[in-house]
């Protein structure tokens, strides 16, 4: 394989996540790499799935319903979904397909196995570099997996590159399906690790119980408007928190749907209807089960050396008020969007799976290791060519 040279490329990264909403394309123009890395968001779009689609995407993520035939079938099938959104995204732009050097994918997680070193997302590869025209790389987790590491969280790397800042201590979350967070000491303090990890449930039981609530009409519950009338149930909270082994575990870690299922969801929607509470309620505490599994775990996992300032989310859960506010108030810290900093929230994660491209082609390490728990640094990702 020969390293790409060129100075300036043209990307487009992809991104399909645990909240299934879609599949997220950042057309963007990246400079250098490395620490000198400059990127600039050129397009950005994200193609929902229909109904069906993410049905069927659920069942591949659970034993109950999955079957290898469903996942191998979805696995071309996404990967044309995949291209189709690539192509669009350059449409709604001023550049050409054939200007595009590279797609760079995460794919859509089936199921994440970390105590195994196992792991598997699907879009194949292959078809988006054909049905494209452009090299294609992907399928990152795995060579972090054979190292050592969880294969998760990937993104922290691209926030080191991206967002450490010189005198400020910074979070960095993220909170799609899961939440995660990244912890960004000042640049002054190179002796302290940049450390990343799951905290827990994102939006992944918030919006389970709003489809069951609302019999499949609503997919989430936009803006918090739901949450903001309800009212949190104080001691139900503690017992979903206590029953949930996953938040007191140190890190690294990394959890998913295998973790957080439709079958705990539809359990915690019964618990709380047995308890004669309302739908508005439910959702308003289910919603504070993100808010508060974060906050717990900057609290007691954060460390103190890391002089944390400030808090940037990005993710769906950056447009959930009552999440946002709920964070601003748990933490005592100012919690902005990723437009603070001048970076889309909403692409966020797109634009860092075009960089994990770029450093791959370039033969560099891509993880982190004090992240994932990696024995090594190494350079994650698979290479598919459209000839």
């Amino acid at each position: 394989m020969i390293p790409l040279k060129k100075e300036r490329v043209l990307a487009v990264g992809l991104m399909s996540g645990t909240s299934l909403d879609g599949i997220d394309a950042a057309l963007v123009e990246i400079r250098g790499s490395g620490f000198s890395t400059e990127v600039k968001l050129l397009a950005f779009k994200t193609y929902p799935y229909d109904g069906d689609m993410k049905e069927r995407i659920l069942h591949a993520c659970h034993r109950e319903t999955s079957s290898v035939d469903l996942i191998c079938k979805l696995n071309v099938e996404l990967g044309m979904l995949m291209a189709e959104a690539v192509k669009n995204v350059v449409a709604h732009s001023d550049v050409e397909l054939s200007d595009i050097d590279f797609v760079s994918s995460h794919g859509q997680t089936i199921h994440h196995m970390p105590d195994d070193q196992a792991t598997l997302q699907i879009g194949e590869l292959s078809v988006i570099a054909h049905e494209t025209g452009c090299v294609t790389v992907g399928d990152f987790r795995p060579s972090d997996m054979a190292v050592g590491g969880q294969g998760a969280p990937l993104v922290p790397f691209v926030d080191e590159l991206l967002f450490r800042h010189k005198e400020k201590g910074r979070i960095l979350a993220n909170i799609g399906g899961m939440a995660n967070l990244t912890v960004l000491p000042p640049q002054r303090n190179q002796e302290e690790p940049v450390v990343a990890f799951d905290t827990g449930p994102g939006n992944v039981l918030v919006d389970a119980i709003v489809r069951i609530g609302s019999k499949g009409r609503l997919a989430f519950d936009e803006g918090g408007e739901i949450a903001s009338k309800g009212e949190v149930k104080e001691r139900w909270l503690d017992q979903l928190m206590a029953f949930d082994r996953f938040l007191t575990l140190p890190y690294p870690k990394s959890t998913g749907r295998e973790y957080y299922t439709e079958q705990r969801a539809n359990a915690i929607w019964q618990e709380g209807i047995e308890q004669g509470f309302t739908f508005e309620d439910i959702v308003a505490t289910v919603t504070a089960y993100t808010v508060r599994s974060i906050a717990m775990t900057v609290k007691e996992q954060v460390p103190k050396s890391a002089n944390i300032q400030e808090v940037f989310v990005g993710g769906g859960g950056v447009h959930n008020r009552v999440i946002m506010n709920g964070l601003a108030a748990e933490l005592q810290l100012p919690v902005k969007s990723m437009e603070e900093v001048d970076f889309s929230s909403d692409a966020k994660e797109a634009i860092a799976f075009a960089i994990f491209g770029n450093e791959f082609l370039r033969l560099k390490p891509n993880n982190t290791p004090t992240a994932t728990g990696a024995k090594k640094a190494v350079a994650m990702g698979k290479l598919a060519l459209p000839f």
